[in-house]
């Protein structure tokens, strides 16, 4: 155990960790900078600048790039190994570079898709490069807070991308992808004066493998090996946290730009820090952007994460798991529970809680369940949670959204049901106009249409659905842990 204080390890960090950490932060900006408003940009009317797709082509597009972003490092990781880790954050960040670009350009579904999923391929193919770097980079004494310092770039990368995004759509949406393009190209540069970790010495089998060959056989045992029965029922079951989770980030953000008024925050702000325009805009109306809102998750992690983790610290890893999961359950249906904007940012508040609960725990439990010689085995398939939950989220939630939350669409079906719309006339009615019809028909305003519509057709209730997901896979995690671990623990003991 190192006698050494925090500050004396982090002098010691060498080059190759710091770059490697930059780089981070600047993906992370760009990447967070996009999705942060991708779920608005998506639905958004035409007229506003969007693309006007539905939330079920919303859905799709995040299912897919679920499944890319988040199996894809379970093979590209090989490839950082054999190539060195410079080459392939090169690729990485030209795939991310022409992804930006083409989200920036394409209006159509098929060329916005595919540029999507360029991006999450880079992504995928960017993650073992940093991250091998970071492995070779630390001893075994430092490795705490190595990756301590990684995780809060991460957070502070993800913090800063959506402020700057939220100014920018603003004067127009192709400036945010153009802008986090430049971002992560800055990488070149931080490249220009990094110097590969990667080990010199490899084995002949490694060196001499052909690449088709190597990536068949790393394909083929992979597969083969995630139909443990042990390590696929965890795989399954935490997949429903991260269905869950993932909403605050999928859907969360149309939720706030259809249905909730943070006026009255705006307010409050401006008559605490005695800011006479925070206070004008308040009484105007003027509403926090959801993406700013939305990033409370990310500026929690960053000041709270070491206090929290300090207290849930005593329990065990499992136990941690489950507290962090209900946390966020309940965090995730404060947020959506009503048009209250205050409501809204304490529900998100509540909601990092619990994820700063869970998630440091989830490969600490994965360890555990891992026999000796499997436990690089069950560490690599982390992610495979992620993409199932996230994937089928995307899914579900696409159509819930779509269905029993879209403010428009329900206003589309009062047009039809109280005033005779036809087919043909809801049509032709330009998305940007559907509410102001309802509200002039009910004589209403438009913050007055918003409650009415909220009462009437609960949209809250969606996350009910999403809760309940979330607590299913905390209670599966309870039985898993006393069917599997309890009783092979016995089985050995015996």
């Amino acid at each position: 155990m190192t006698t050494e204080t925090a500050w004396q390890q982090i002098k010691g960090f060498n080059r190759a960790l710091w770059f490697a950490n930059i780089m981070e932060l600047l993906e992370r900006w760009a990447y967070y900078g996009v999705r942060a408003v991708l779920s608005i940009y998506i639905v958004d009317a035409v007229s506003k600048g969007g693309l006007e797709f539905t939330h079920l082509q919303k859905g799709s597009i995040y299912a897919w790039w679920a499944l890319i972003q988040s199996l894809l490092p379970m093979f590209t990781g090989g490839y950082a190994d054999r190539y060195g880790y410079k080459k392939t954050i090169v690729f990485s960040i030209v795939l991310k570079i022409v992804g930006y670009l083409l989200m920036a350009t394409q209006r159509t579904y098929a060329g916005f898709f595919f540029g999507c999923m360029m991006l999450a391929t880079g992504t995928a193919v960017f993650k073992p490069g940093v991250q091998g770097t970071i492995a070779h980079s630390l001893n075994e004494k430092h490795a705490a807070l190595g990756w301590g310092v990684f995780y809060q770039m991460v957070n502070i990368g993800g913090f800063i991308g959506p402020w700057v995004a939220g100014y920018l759509r603003i004067l127009d949406w192709k400036y945010v992808f153009y802008a986090n393009a430049l971002v992560v190209s800055l990488n070149f540069i931080t490249l220009c004066l990094y110097e590969d970790p990667k080990p010199k010495v490899q084995s002949a089998d490694f060196v001499d493998a052909h690449p088709v060959k190597e990536f068949l056989k790393i394909l083929f045992h992979s597969v083969k090996n995630i139909f443990e029965p042990k390590l696929m029922a965890f795989l399954l079951l935490f997949s429903g946290f991260w269905l869950m989770f993932m909403q605050l980030f999928d859907i969360l953000p149309n939720f706030i730009d259809d249905w909730v008024d943070s006026s009255g925050v705006v307010g409050w702000l401006g008559g605490l820090l005695h800011i006479d325009k925070f206070s004008a805009m308040g009484a105007a109306g003027v509403n926090i952007p959801p993406e700013w809102m939305i990033n409370m998750n990310s500026g929690c992690i960053i000041l709270l994460m070491i206090p929290v983790a300090m207290a849930f610290s005593r329990f065990k890893a499992l136990t941690s798991i489950i507290l962090g999961i209900v946390i966020s359950a309940v965090g995730l249906v404060m947020a959506g529970a009503s048009t209250s904007g205050a409501l809204c940012l304490a529900g998100i508040f509540v909601f990092s809680i619990g994820e700063m609960a869970s998630s440091p725990k989830k490969l600490e439990y994965l360890a555990s369940l891992a026999p000796v010689e499997k436990k690089g085995l069950y560490l690599g398939y982390a992610n495979v949670p992620l993409a199932i939950g996230w994937g089928f989220g995307s899914k579900i939630g696409g159509y819930l959204y779509e269905f029993y939350g879209d403010k428009t669409n329900i206003a589309r079906k009062v047009l039809a049901a109280d005033f005779g719309f036809t087919p043909e006339a809801l049509a032709a009615l330009p998305k940007d106009q559907v509410l102001p019809t309802l509200a002039d028909k009910l004589h209403l305003s438009q913050l007055e249409l918003t409650h009415k519509l909220f009462a009437d057709f609960r949209p809250d209730r969606i996350w009910y659905w999403f809760a309940a997901v979330g607590l299913a896979s905390m209670a599966g995690l309870i039985v898993y842990d006393r069917v599997f671990v309890k009783t092979s623990t016995g089985s050995r003991a015996a």
